[in-house]
C-alpha cells in the first residue's frame, strides 16, 4: 500500500484538477483500511518533500480517531515516534504543525487510557529546548491539547506557568512568543475558582501587556490582537481572574484606543474590550476609579473622522459612542459629569467635528442617565438647540439626534420645553440636508408622541407641513414622516378627526406598493392606519377599516419581514378598536400570527476547520465525520425575524384580551407558544410572552363555564401561567422581564381572588423574597472584586416586586401577616444608607398599601415603621412627602393602639405640609388624608380646635383627588354629628363644598354624601345658614342645592 500511496499523495498535489479528483477517490477508498496509519506513517517519515509530508499528516489526522482503537501496539508506538520526530526534527514549519495537529487527536483517546505517559514530559522538554522550533511546537500542542483533553492539565498549570512566563519573555524568537500567548488563551477555559490558579493568571497579564507593546512597536499587530482576545477570555470567565491587572488591561486599551497610527482593527479590539468591562466588570471600574481615564478617552474619540477606505461599523467615533452608551446604562451617576465637561467645552470648538461630538455625546448618554439629565435639562437643551441652528451639517445632524434620544428617554420633563423645542425641529425639517431632516423627523416622532393636548396650538401646522413632505420626499424621508404623523396623531387624538381622511387616504397609497424597495414605506403606512384609527376612535373608523385590513392582510404575500411585523402590531390596534367586534377577523388574521411566531430564526453556526482554511487539503474528507468535534466560531440570528415574532406574539394577547370567549378555538395553539417563547433566548419575545399569558388567562376566564371540563381548562391554563411566572421570577436573567412577570402576577392576584390563588401564594411569596433579597438570577452581579457601596439596582424592577405585597394583601386581608412577617426585614433594607430617596420612599408607599389592606395585623410593626415615615414627612423630595403623609394616615387608620403614642409627632410633622412653603398640591392633599384619618379613628386624641381650621384651610383637595372621599366624608362626620369644634368653621366648610360640587374631577359619591351633610346643616340650622348659602355665586348654590336635595 505504501508505494501505491505515494503516487497518489504526489498526484493529489498535482495542479490538474482531474489528476487530483482522481487521487482524492482513491486515497479515500485505500483510507478505510487500518493498514492507511503505518503507510502514512512511512511517508511522514521518508516523503523527499515537505508538501507530501504535510499531507500524509493532515490525512492521519482526519483518519486516525477510527482507525486507532484497531491499530496494534506496535503500530500505535511507531505512529507516536513517527509524531514526536516529526514535530522535533523536521525543517518544514507546516509539517511540524500538521504533526501537531495529529498528536493533539491521538492524545483524546490515548492519555486517558495510560496509553502515552511519555508525551506530556516530552512537551514540557520541548518547551525548554534551545532550540526556538521546538519551543515554538510544544507551545502549540499545549495549545490544542487543550481541546482535547483540557481537563487533564489542571493538576499540571503550576508546572506549566513558569514555562509559559519565560516564553511569554521569549527574547530570541517572536514566534514562541505568539505561541506562548495562544497557550495562555487556550487554558483560560479550565481555570477553577481556586486562589492559587487564580494569581497564577493574574501573574500573566503583566507579560502579556510587556509582550503586546514589544509588538505594536514593532508592527506585529496580529500578535498584540492575540492578547486581546485573552483579555476578553479573562473578562468572561467565571472565575475571579482580572484582580488588579484590570487596572492595567484598562491603561494598555487606552493607549490602543488612542492610537491613530494603529490600524483600526486593533483599536477595535482595544475599545471592545473596554465595552466588555464595562458591561460585566462596571464595580472594578468603579473600585479602581477607571471611569474618568476611561471617559477621557472615548469622549475625544467622537472627534475622529474615519478614512473613506474604512468599514463604517469598524470607526473609531462609533464604538467610542457606543462604548459612552454602555457606560451611561451601567454607571450613570460616574458617567454624567465628565460628558456634560467635555460637551460643554467641545461645543464652543472651532473645529465642527468637536462640536459635532458634544452633541452627539449628550444624545448617547440620553437614555442611561436620564435621571440626572432631566436635572440639567435646560442647560443640555440650549446646547443642543443652539447646535441645530450650526453652519456645518454634521453639527446639525448630531444636534437632531441628540433632540430626537432627549425626547424619547427625557420624558416627562423635556414636553415643558415644547415651546422651544418644536419651533426649532420644525426649523429643521426644511434643512437642506436630508440627513438632518431624517434625523429631525425622527425628533419630531419621539416628542410629539406623549404631548398629549399641547400639541393642539400646533397641530394645523404640523399636519400640513408633513402632509406636504410626504407628498414631495424622497422613500427614506417618507418613512420617518409617516412616523411623525403617527405621533401627532397619537397625541392629538380626537383633535386628529379633521386630519384623519386625508391621512389615510394617502396611507392606501402606500398599502398597495409591492416592489421591495418600497416595502419599508409600505409597513409605516401600516402602522400609521392603526395609530390613526386608534385616535379617531371606533365610530369615527370602524365603517372604513376594512379595506386598510384587506390590504394589511395581502401583504403577507409578499414576504417582507418587517411589513410582517408592522402588520401585526397594526392587527394588535384594531383589535383594540373593535373589541367583539374584531371576532370576524380571527379566521383571517390568526393563522397569519401563528405563522411568523413559528418562523425558523434564522440561527446561523460557522464551523471552524483548521485543516481546511489553513493548508489548502479540505478537499480530502473524513469518513467518520461524526467523531470529528469542530468548534463553533458564531452563532448569528436575523434581527428582523426575531422582532416580528415579538410582534406576533404580542398580537396573540390582544386577540385574545379584547374578543375573550370568542377565541376559544385558538387558545390551545396559543397556549402552546407563549409557553416556547417565556423560554426563548431573546429577552424580547420572553417578555411579550409573559404579557400575553395574562391576556389569555382573561379570554379562558371568559369562556362561559357549561361543562365541567370549561372549569377544568381554566384552572389548567392558570397553572401554567402561575408555573411560568413563578419560574421567571426567579430564574430569568432579564430585569424587565422579571419585573413585567411581577406586575402581571399582581394583577392576576386581584383579579382571580384568593381562592383561584391560593395553591401558588406560598411558591409566590417564596419567589417574592428572594427578589427582595436581591438573589434571584437577573440580580446577579459580578463575583470578582469588592463592591464599592454603590446601590445600583433597576428601579422598575423593585418598583414591581414591592407592588406584589399590597396585592397579596388585597386578597388575603389580615391572613396577608404570617407571609408579610417574613417579608418585612428584606423590605426594610431598601430604606436604609446608602439607598437612595426613590427606595426609601418605594418602601414607605409600599407598607402604606399593605396598612390599608391588611388591617388591624399592621399595628406589630408600626415601631419599626413610623420612625422611618416620621423621617420621610420632612424629605426633600415632594413624592417622598406625599408617600409618607398617605403611610401616617393609613398606620393610624389601622395600627389601633400602637400607632397613638405617635399622634402628636405625627401631626408636628404634617404641619409645615400645610404651610405656604409647601409647593405640592399632591403632598398638602395627602397630608389632609392623613389628618382625617386620624380624626375619623381618635377623634379624641386629636386637638381639633387647633387641627381643623388648618385642615380646612387646605381644601378642597387640588390634585390627588383619590384622598377625597376620605377628607369630606371626615367633614361630613362631623357636621352629621354637630361636632362642637366644626360648627364655627361651617361657612368655611360650606365654600370648601361648594368647589368641591362644581368639580369635574370628584365623583357623583363624594357630592352627594356632601348634599346629606348641607341638608342635614340647613333642617337644624336653617336660619343661620341661609346667609352663608346666599354669599356663594349663583352656580355653585345651585349645585349645592342640587345635591342636598338628594334624599
Amino acid at each position: 500500500m505504501a508505494q501505491s500511496l505515494e503516487l497518489l499523495l504526489i498526484q493529489f498535489l498535482m495542479p490538474d484538477n482531474d489528476a487530483r479528483r482522481q487521487a482524492e477517490e482513491q486515497i479515500r477508498r485505500l483510507a478505510r483500511d487500518p493498514q492507511v496509519v503505518p503507510a502514512l506513517v512511512h511517508h511522514l517519515r521518508t516523503a523527499k518533500t515537505p508538501n507530501v509530508r504535510q499531507l500524509a499528516a493532515v490525512l492521519l489526522r482526519k483518519k486516525i480517531t477510527s482507525h486507532w482503537p484497531k491499530l496494534p501496539p506496535h503500530a500505535k508506538a511507531s505512529l507516536k515516534e513517527a509524531l514526536i520526530d516529526s514535530i522535533t526534527l523536521d525543517n518544514s514549519h507546516l509539517v511540524r504543525r500538521a504533526s501537531a495537529n495529529v498528536v493533539s487527536v491521538i492524545a483524546k483517546y490515548a492519555i486517558p487510557a495510560g496509553e502515552w505517559p511519555e508525551l506530556l514530559p516530552f512537551l514540557f522538554q520541548c518547551s525548554q529546548s534551545p532550540q526556538e522550533d521546538h519551543r515554538e511546537v510544544a507551545l502549540i500542542l499545549f495549545s490544542s491539547l487543550t481541546e482535547t483533553i483540557g481537563t487533564t492539565f489542571q493538576s499540571h498549570l503550576n508546572n506549566l506557568q513558569p514555562i509559559l512566563l519565560k516564553c511569554l519573555q521569549d527574547e530570541a524568537s517572536s514566534r514562541v512568543r505568539i505561541a506562548a500567548l495562544k497557550a495562555v488563551g487556550s487554558f483560560i477555559e479550565y481555570v477553577n475558582d481556586g486562589g492559587d490558579i487564580v494569581k497564577m493568571f493574574r501573574d500573566f497579564v503583566p507579560s502579556i501587556l510587556n509582550v503586546s507593546r514589544q509588538c505594536l512597536a514593532n508592527g506585529e499587530e496580529d500578535v498584540a490582537s492575540i492578547a486581546f482576545e485573552i483579555f476578553d477570555e479573562l473578562i468572561e470567565s467565571p472565575a475571579p481572574l482580572l484582580g488588579d491587572s484590570v487596572r492595567s488591561i484598562v491603561q494598555f486599551s487606552l493607549e490602543v484606543c488612542a492610537n491613530q497610527d494603529l490600524e483600526i482593527n486593533i483599536r477595535q479590539q482595544a475599545i471592545q474590550i473596554i465595552s466588555w468591562l464595562v458591561k460585566f466588570k462596571a464595580s472594578f471600574l468603579k473600585k479602581h476609579k477607571l471611569i474618568v481615564p476611561i471617559l477621557q478617552v472615548m469622549c475625544p474619540l467622537l472627534t475622529e473622522t474615519a478614512n473613506e477606505d474604512e468599514d463604517s461599523d469598524l470607526a473609531a467615533d462609533r464604538s467610542a459612542a457606543e462604548v459612552i452608551d454602555t457606560m451611561a446604562m451601567n454607571l450613570p451617576r460616574h458617567v454624567i459629569g465628565p460628558v456634560l465637561e467635555f460637551a460643554s467645552v467641545s461645543f464652543h470648538h472651532n473645529n465642527p467635528k468637536y462640536r459635532e461630538a458634544a452633541v452627539t455625546s449628550l444624545g448617547v448618554i440620553s437614555e442611561g442617565c436620564c435621571e440626572h439629565l432631566k436635572d440639567k435639562l435646560e442647560d443640555c437643551l440650549k446646547i443642543v438647540l443652539e447646535a441645530l441652528k450650526d453652519q456645518e451639517q454634521m453639527v446639525r445632524g448630531a444636534a437632531s439626534f441628540a433632540l430626537g434620544q432627549f425626547a424619547e428617554h427625557l420624558q416627562p420633563e423635556i414636553l415643558s420645553h415644547y415651546a422651544s423645542v418644536l419651533p426649532c425641529i420644525l426649523n429643521a425639517l426644511e434643512d437642506p440636508s436630508d440627513e438632518v431632516k431624517e434625523k429631525s423627523y425622527y425628533a419630531l416622532a419621539a416628542f410629539c408622541e406623549d404631548m398629549g393636548e399641547d400639541i393642539l396650538p400646533y397641530l394645523d401646522p404640523l399636519i400640513c407641513r408633513l402632509v406636504m413632505s410626504l407628498q414631495s420626499s424622497p422613500r427614506n424621508l417618507q418613512e420617518t414622516c409617516m412616523s411623525a404623523i403617527g405621533s401627532v396623531a397619537a397625541a392629538a387624538e380626537q383633535a386628529f378627526i379633521p386630519y384623519a381622511e386625508k391621512v389615510l387616504e394617502m396611507m392606501k397609497g402606500f398599502m398597495v406598493l409591492t416592489k421591495d424597495e418600497d416595502l419599508c414605506a409600505r409597513a409605516r403606512a401600516t402602522e400609521v392606519v392603526g395609530i390613526v384609527a386608534m385616535a379617531v376612535g371606533r365610530a369615527r373608523i370602524e365603517a372604513i377599516l376594512p379595506p386598510f385590513i384587506e390590504a394589511a392582510i395581502s401583504g403577507f404575500g409578499l414576504d417582507y419581514s418587517e411589513l410582517r411585523e408592522y402588520t401585526h402590531g397594526f392587527f394588535s390596534n384594531v383589535a383594540e378598536i373593535l373589541g367583539d367586534s374584531f371576532t370576524q377577523y380571527l379566521p383571517h388574521v390568526v393563522p397569519l400570527v401563528f405563522s411568523s411566531c413559528n418562523l425558523d430564526d434564522g440561527s446561523a453556526v460557522d464551523i471552524d476547520d483548521a485543516d481546511s482554511v489553513d493548508n489548502g487539503f479540505g478537499g480530502v474528507s473524513s469518513d467518520d465525520d461524526v467523531n470529528d468535534e469542530p468548534r463553533v466560531r458564531n452563532i448569528s440570528v436575523r434581527t428582523g425575524v426575531l422582532d416580528e415574532k415579538a410582534a406576533a406574539t404580542q398580537a396573540i394577547g390582544f386577540f385574545a384580551l379584547h374578543t375573550k370567549s370568542a377565541y376559544a378555538p385558538y387558545l390551545e395553539e396559543s397556549l402552546k407558544i407563549l409557553i416556547r417563547h417565556s423560554a426563548y433566548f431573546h429577552e424580547d419575545l420572553r417578555l411579550q410572552a409573559v404579557i400575553s399569558l395574562k391576556h389569555i388567562l382573561t379570554a379562558v376566564k371568559a369562556i362561559p363555564p357549561t361543562h365541567a371540563d370549561v372549569l377544568e381548562k381554566q384552572k389548567e391554563v392558570l397553572d401554567t401561567v402561575m408555573n411560568i411566572y413563578t419560574k421567571t421570577m426567579t430564574e430569568d436573567d432579564d430585569k424587565e422581564v422579571v419585573a413585567q412577570a411581577c406586575m402581571s402576577v399582581s394583577d392576576v392576584v386581584k383579579d382571580c381572588g384568593f381562592a383561584a390563588i391560593e395553591p401558588y401564594i406560598t411558591r409566590l411569596a417564596e419567589a417574592t423574597l428572594v427578589l427582595l433579597r436581591q438573589e434571584s438570577s437577573c440580580q446577579q452581579v459580578e463575583s470578582d472584586g469588592e463592591d464599592d457601596g454603590d446601590i445600583d439596582h433597576d428601579e422598575v424592577l423593585m418598583d414591581a416586586v414591592s407592588d406584589l405585597l399590597p396585592a397579596f394583601a388585597k386578597v388575603m386581608g389580615s391572613y396577608f401577616d404570617p407571609i408579610f412577617a417574613k417579608l418585612f426585614d428584606p423590605l426594610m433594607k431598601f430604606a436604609k444608607s446608602p439607598h437612595p430617596p426613590q427606595d426609601k420612599t418605594m418602601v414607605v408607599a409600599t407598607l402604606a398599601e399593605v396598612a390599608q389592606e391588611m388591617g388591624a395585623p399592621i399595628s406589630a410593626y408600626v415601631d419599626r415603621i413610623m420612625p422611618l415615615v416620621l423621617k420621610e414627612i420632612a424629605s426633600s423630595d415632594a413624592t417622598n412627602r406625599r408617600n409618607a403623609a398617605f403611610c401616617a394616615g393609613e398606620i393610624c387608620k389601622n395600627g389601633g393602639a400602637a400607632a397613638l403614642k405617635y399622634y402628636g409627632d405625627i401631626l408636628r410633622a404634617l404641619h409645615p405640609l400645610f404651610s405656604n412653603s409647601e409647593s405640592d398640591d399632591a403632598v398638602r392633599d395627602n397630608a389632609a388624608g392623613a389628618i382625617a384619618r386620624m380624626i375619623m379613628v381618635q377623634p379624641q386624641s386629636v386637638p381639633l380646635n387647633q387641627v381643623l381650621p388648618v385642615f380646612i384651610k387646605a381644601l378642597p383637595l387640588k390634585e390627588d383627588h383619590e384622598e377625597s372621599m376620605t377628607v369630606y366624608s371626615c367633614i361630613c362626620n362631623l357636621l352629621l354629628s354637630s361636632h362642637p369644634q366644626i360648627l364655627p368653621l361651617v361657612p368655611d366648610v360650606i365654600h370648601v363644598f361648594a368647589q368641591v360640587v362644581v368639580s369635574p374631577d370628584e365623583s357623583d359619591e363624594v357630592k352627594t354624601n356632601i348634599g346629606k351633610a348641607v341638608s342635614h346643616l340647613v333642617s337644624v340650622y336653617g336660619q343661620q345658614m341661609q346667609p352663608i348659602l346666599s354669599a356663594l355665586p349663583p352656580a355653585h348654590a345651585n349645585a349645592l342645592a342640587a345635591f342636598a336635595s338628594k334624599r
